[in-house]
């Protein structure tokens, strides 16, 4: 793994992507040996977005049709790195902890998600924000044993080369449970790792009860259809145990 690819969806966050361009540690990655690459892709924002992207040195490509999961689509398949990591542009997701992420995958994992729920500041999650994300990641685990304690977060990482197996034709939000349960399932390697989840800049995007309950559907449906992998996935942790 020699190159990484930071892949950010945007919609109108001019407020806060310059703040995020900044943080990411370009030049302690290179000293690594890395070489890196910074997507943002513009889900369709009427505000100066894309240029604050641009004037920051990242790679601003365009995304019209609007959704989560349609933005990072995009991006990946723009990017070009042996790791792809994600965040939010919104100055929510720390990326300077993406040295400590990348040296996850380094160690052998395939897939390494972050858990804001345990560190949580209950100042800049609201309560009903929080309980939506404990009650979704509650039934990832229970529906399909995962490991994930937030499934829910927005930012991780993982090896460019399992991407063609996954299955992830959501268009908006659920993606991000997607991407982390069918690389699970599929019997990739996935781990967590716990980071401080900070305020957002800018106007918050997201319809707590509206977005929970699609997720929550969706994961219903995931359920549903992905009966031979959850039992190849179950067969597969019991070999590993024994």
């Amino acid at each position: 793994m020699k190159s990484v690819s930071v892949v950010i969806p945007a919609l109108n966050e001019e407020q806060g992507i310059g703040f995020v361009l900044r943080e990411i540690p370009v030049d302690e990655l290179c000293s690594a040996g890395y070489d890196v690459e910074i997507v943002v892709v513009d889900n369709g924002s009427t505000d100066g977005t894309a240029a604050v992207a641009r004037s920051h040195g990242a790679t601003v490509i365009s995304q019209p049709e609007r959704g989560y999961g349609n933005a990072y689509r995009k991006g990946f398949a723009y990017a070009r790195g042996d790791v792809i990591a994600t965040g939010d542009a919104d100055l929510t997701y720390p990326f300077g902890a993406v040295p400590d992420l990348l040296g996850r995958l380094v160690e052998g994992w395939d897939f390494v998600n972050t858990d804001r729920l345990s560190r949580v500041d209950r100042s800049v999650m609201s309560p009903t924000h929080m309980a939506g994300n404990l009650i979704l990641s509650l039934m990832a685990r229970m529906l399909f044993g995962a490991p994930f304690k937030d499934s829910q977060s927005g930012m991780w990482l993982f090896k460019r080369e399992i991407l063609e197996h996954l299955r992830t034709p959501s268009p908006g939000m659920a993606f991000s449970q997607e991407i982390k349960l069918e690389a699970y399932l599929r019997g990739f390697r996935c781990t967590e790792m716990p980071i401080e989840y900070r305020a957002r800049a800018g106007e918050c995007k997201l319809n707590t009860l509206l977005d929970g309950a699609r997720n929550a559907r969706h994961l219903v449906r995931m359920w549903r259809d992905h009966s031979p992998q959850r039992t190849a996935r179950a067969a597969l942790s019991t070999g590993s145990s024994a």
